[in-house]
């Protein structure tokens, strides 16, 4: 990197990206800063990707007016990285006269978006859906409500595709509904619980979406399955990788309760099915002190409402819950299928209530005809991380929303949209346009190379000047010089 980064534009590759160098180019207030990522993220070594996903908090909180952008990778751009990056490096080894020369001399780029000044946008509507599975047995039936948010982060919206965080969740609560809309279709097996599955909106904007389906069910309507008896809200997040299943929670379940059941069916499941994973329940309290909540759970918790989240991370704080570096690589679809398998065996055995029947801990209720597909999984996850998943991306019209809903529909009943907009008067979040730019990057020589060849032309036209006004003189000179010399006999 050159020692003078004003009006510079800094080029950093991701192998070479550290928060020295980039709060370097902030303080010397660079042009712009690029820092390009390989197409092949699986391809780099894994300390690389954990210290830019720990960085990039910092890079977010850190308030800047230097443009930073990122790009991929291409032949055309590694040129331009390789050719500045061998320009600066030679600069180092020569004289100061061939400093001169190689600075009026030596090939630049400049770089050059044509986008304009980014604009918030006010009627951006985040999008939730819910679809629902009857219980049978009367009309006062308790409900579990599964729970999922479907929108990813990172420093670069554009290039943010959530994989782990959150689209194995949203997989594995569609691959839920599938199994369980096959039992609650035969009468032998349709139970007496409710299933409220949701898919949330603006999960990584502190849960808005959840937070206004919250005040529509609780506080605008009296006909919600949430009104009565709700027997526990599970969330699903961040559960594609790992060998560790964590069930984080606000308050202890107490003995006796629905909650209390599936903590302890869970315990049953894994230590007699799978036995390779380990099972801890993480407490704690919600800290309404804080600007944003730990999990997606803590938003019912506010409203009183029995709920905990599912998560292989052991902790919220956690990186790759809000990185660019969550990508497809990162989701291991033999574990999601594990843990599914897990889940779905424990939410069964709640719902039917088995280990009070003498069911044993190693019965499996999902075989055969009835088993976790890996494939499902694997192809949603795929579907998912194909494009990016930013809330701001995502609007009412996306495909995202849209093939949700188609999928929802496919299993559930009376599937919902719902929709929050921010608050004109005090916005709770507020989105921007202009996420993704064109930069084009000109070859150009420096401004004192015109100057170096105004100098040269100046001087071909002075000597050309002085040549045609002493013609005769010149005429002289040179005849002389060329004419032979006179033989003497």
């Amino acid at each position: 990197m050159a020692e003078v980064l004003s009006r510079r534009c800094v080029i950093m590759r991701l192998a070479d990206f550290s928060y020295d160098k980039y709060q370097k180019a902030l303080r010397q207030s660079a042009g712009a800063v690029v820092i390009t990522l390989p197409k092949n993220m699986s391809a780099v070594p894994q300390d690389i990707v954990q210290q830019f996903m720990e960085l990039e908090p910092e890079m977010l909180a850190t308030e800047t007016i230097v443009p930073v952008y990122f790009a991929m990778e291409d032949d055309e751009l590694l040129s331009i990285y390789t050719q500045t990056l061998t320009s600066s490096s030679s600069q180092g080894s020569l004289s100061a006269a061939e400093v001169l020369l190689h600075t009026a001399t030596a090939n630049g780029f400049q770089m050059v978006t044509s986008g304009a000044q980014s604009k918030a946008i006010s009627d951006w509507a985040i999008t939730s859906l819910e679809g629902r599975l009857a219980g049978v047995g009367g009309e006062d039936l308790p409900t579990i409500v599964v729970v999922a948010h479907y929108d990813s982060f990172g420093v670069a919206p554009w290039l943010s595709y959530g994989a782990d965080s959150n689209g194995s969740g949203v997989s594995m609560l569609l691959e839920l509904a599938r199994l369980f809309s096959k039992l609650y279709t035969y009468k032998r097996t349709h139970a007496g619980y409710n299933l409220l599955f949701f898919v949330s909106g603006g999960g990584k904007f502190n849960y808005q979406g959840t937070k206004r389906w919250l005040e529509e069910n609780l506080d605008h309507t009296d006909s919600s399955l949430l009104q009565d008896n709700v027997a526990f809200v599970l969330c699903l997040d961040t559960l594609g990788n790992g060998d560790t299943l964590h069930l984080h929670v606000s308050k202890p379940p107490k003995e006796g309760t629905p909650q209390y059941a599936l903590l302890k069916e869970l315990e049953m499941v894994v230590s007699s099915q799978y036995p390779e994973v380990k099972f801890s329940m993480v407490h704690k309290k919600i800290n309404l002190a804080d600007d944003m909540l730990a999990w997606e759970h803590e938003r019912f918790g506010i409203r009183r409402l029995p709920a905990f989240t599912l998560s292989h991370l052991p902790s919220h704080r956690l990186a790759q819950r809000s990185s660019i570096m969550d990508v497809r690589p990162h989701v291991d679809v033999k574990k999601l299928s594990r843990n599914t398998k897990v889940i779905a065996e424990a939410l069964a055995r709640v719902i039917y209530n088995l280990t009070e029947k003498g069911a044993p801990g190693d019965l499996q209720i999902f075989t055969e005809q009835m088993q976790v597909q890996e494939e499902q999984l694997s192809a949603v996850v795929d579907w998912l991380t194909a494009q990016p998943r930013a809330a701001q991306l995502v609007d009412k019209d996306s495909s995202v929303v849209s093939t949700l809903e188609y999928h929802l529909g496919r299993y559930l009943k009376d599937v919902k949209r719902h929709y929050v907009k921010a608050d004109k008067r005090d916005p709770e979040f507020v989105f921007y346009d202009q996420l993704k730019q064109t930069m084009n990057a000109y070859r150009v020589k420096p401004a004192i190379f015109d100057l170096l060849l105004a100098v040269c032309i100046a001087a071909y036209l002075g000597m050309m000047y002085l040549a045609i006004q002493n013609f005769g003189v010149l005429y002289n000179v040179v005849r002389r010089i060329t004419q032979p010399k006179a033989k003497t006999h």
